[in-house]
């Protein structure tokens, strides 16, 4: 039986959030591609995408992710990254690199680059088409538009697509605020450094952003970024609030033998 996927090999950008602390979301993407019929390889090469050099002002050092990535990637024709948050460092801020380091060869490659590197849930519904993955999940779940996703990547309604042909979730948007507003759509206060430089605020953004969760009744939250996910993952485990974040990979990911 043919797959959306057949014929098509995909290499996979894990991130190094995922690979140093979320592990299990990019092997959800290896065995959700695969199960599509994708041919999935991983270039050994790879590393950061750079933004947090390229978001503190650090241009040299992250100029030096720039050339790693596209050493690594330029080969292949998608590039595929659970990673809203890095997919947009990789079309914005890479060519703003290479452009600020006057290397005319390097802004010429990442060029080439740029278009064929995919957030996970533009790769699925655009290029393969699909919005029903076979995925199974049994659980009531909630879902938070990452700032980078909605804004740089602009991944759009594709993530809500893909929740909703997922046999047995339910799924629960977050409320509205007082003015209408979707607070899906609010930022968690994670934004990186901004959160080390300014925990307080920050602190203030994810407790917000929990209450609305929690108003759900959801049994999870999920997103396309794993950074935002860490944010506001610990502040449900410190207050033993009983949601669970977890990556919309790995929902995706699931089946009806995971759940037996």
């Amino acid at each position: 039986m043919s797959q959306p996927g057949d014929g098509i090999r995909v290499a996979l950008f894990a991130t190094c959030i995922n690979d140093v602390m979320f592990p299990n979301t990019p092997k959800a993407v290896v065995k959700l591609l695969e199960r599509l019929g994708c041919t999935v390889d991983f270039p050994f090469g790879q590393t950061c995408c750079g933004q947090m050099f390229t978001n503190t002002g650090y241009y040299k050092e992250g100029l030096t992710t720039v050339h790693t990535y596209v050493d690594a990637f330029e080969r292949y024709d998608y590039i595929v990254a659970p990673s809203g948050s890095c997919v947009g460092a990789v079309r914005h801020q890479h060519p703003m690199l290479a452009e600020w380091a006057g290397d005319e060869l390097l802004l010429a490659r990442v060029c080439k680059l740029v278009p064929r590197t995919f957030d996970l849930s533009e790769f699925l519904v655009d290029v393969l088409g699909v919005t029903d993955v076979g995925a199974f999940f049994p659980h009531k779940v909630t879902y938070h538009a990452t700032c980078h996703s909605l804004r740089v990547t602009k991944v759009g309604e594709r993530p809500y697509q893909l929740l909703q042909a997922v046999r047995g979730l339910d799924f629960v948007e977050l409320p509205s605020d007082e003015a209408g507003l979707p607070t899906a759509e609010e930022c968690c206060g994670f934004g990186g450094t901004f959160s080390l430089k300014n925990p307080d605020v920050s602190v203030a953004m994810v407790s917000e952003k929990v209450r609305n969760i929690l108003a759900t009744g959801a049994e999870y939250v999920t997103a396309g970024d794993n950074s935002c996910l860490m944010n506001i993952g610990g502040l449900l485990h410190r207050q033993k609030a009983p949601v669970k974040a977890i990556h919309l990979a790995e929902i995706l990911a699931s089946t009806e033998e995971d759940a037996a």
